[in-house]
């Protein structure tokens, strides 16, 4: 039974989890991992496209912060419109 992406809202037949504070700035640190998401493979791409780690944990740590984001926005307008039974290609270069 297809799922839901909290990113772009695609019906998909499976998931990821994202997690808002990434595990490379929690485990370090001896922190319990934050809290996580579930989306598309698609949208998972190309948020750690976008941006590091870094940035992702002092910025976008939330689901409304990444939904707010003016690139990430453009991305899932287009992104909704994608056949989601279809491997999406990202744009690798930052």
């Amino acid at each position: 039974m297809p799922q839901s992406c909290e990113l772009c809202h695609r019906a998909m037949p499976a998931l990821t989890e994202h997690h808002l504070i990434p595990l490379q700035k929690t485990k370090r640190k001896g922190l319990d991992p934050s809290a996580t998401i579930q989306i598309c493979a698609a949208c998972h791409r190309q948020i750690h496209t976008l941006y590091d780690n870094s940035y992702l944990a002092l910025h976008l740590n939330t689901l409304e912060k990444l939904k707010q984001d003016p690139p990430l926005q453009k991305f899932l307008a287009w992104v909704h419109k994608q056949d989601p039974y279809k491997r999406v290609k990202i744009d690798r270069k930052r």
